[in-house]
């Protein structure tokens, strides 16, 4: 006895087909990204309005991928979008579980090892440490702190230098080379012994040739280095993030 016979159908077609990358972009979390030749992930991302976050890069300064906190992933892969070339056809994953867990706790480790108190830091609103601690979402530190010391000069009578906050991004270490021309800052050491280093014969900021007029005083993130007699200019809620995502800024960064 045969079978009765099955009518067949037509499967149906979505009509939302999902988006392709072109010869001149990539798929990031599947929204396509122009680029142009030469640009990074990162640079194409932020020319497109599209938040990766990161801590040691900046615009206006060459990508050193030292802080991890702008990886992505590619077919598996876990690399630097501050770094990584764009190229057409590229399927880059950002806003995935993994990697939001991955950047909580690289924001984490940078908190307990060093000395990042908010609520009474002078840079609080302003700081990129702590809004990207906000943007994703950090509870806690989750690690033990380490309480590190750390030193603090204050010899120069208009620049303090809080090692304490330093997160080693080296903003000011590039833009002491590459804007001020003066090479005052580097880092040295290794592991835990990692710190900022003052080119100048004390090895102190008093007799080095920074100026309270330096980029590199102004574009720490964190408030490592702050000018003197500043502090709380603009009162706590008036700052940038304090009524705005820094995702909704990329104009800082």
């Amino acid at each position: 006895m045969s079978a009765p016979d099955t009518p067949l159908t037509t499967p149906e077609v979505s009509s939302a087909t999902p988006p392709l990358a072109t010869p001149d972009t990539f798929l990031l979390d599947g929204r396509p990204i122009p680029f142009t030749p030469g640009q990074t992930l990162m640079q194409a991302a932020q020319a497109a309005g599209v938040y990766i976050p990161h801590l040691c890069h900046h615009a206006d300064f060459d990508p050193i991928g030292s802080c991890k906190v702008c990886s992505v992933r590619i077919q598996g892969r876990t690399v630097a979008s501050c770094t990584m070339p764009a190229r057409a056809g590229l399927v880059v994953e950002s806003e995935t579980p993994e990697l939001h867990h991955d950047r909580q706790r690289l924001t984490q480790m940078l908190f307990v090892e060093g000395n990042h108190h908010c609520p009474f830091c002078e840079k609080s609103g302003a700081c990129h440490l702590q809004a990207v601690a906000y943007h994703l979402d950090m509870q806690d530190t989750h690690f033990v702190h380490t309480a590190p010391h750390h030193e603090v000069d204050a010899t120069h009578p208009d620049v303090w230098l809080d090692r304490s906050r330093c997160i080693l991004c080296e903003l000011c270490v590039r833009a002491s080379r590459e804007v001020d021309g003066k090479d005052v800052f580097a880092i040295g050491g290794r592991g835990a012994h990692t710190t900022l280093l003052v080119n100048s014969p004390s090895g102190q900021l008093h007799d080095s040739d920074v100026a309270v007029t330096d980029r590199a005083v102004h574009i720490c993130p964190v408030g490592a280095l702050m000018p003197k007699r500043q502090g709380f200019v603009i009162p706590i809620g008036q700052r940038p993030y304090d009524a705005a995502d820094i995702a909704q800024r990329p104009e800082d960064s």
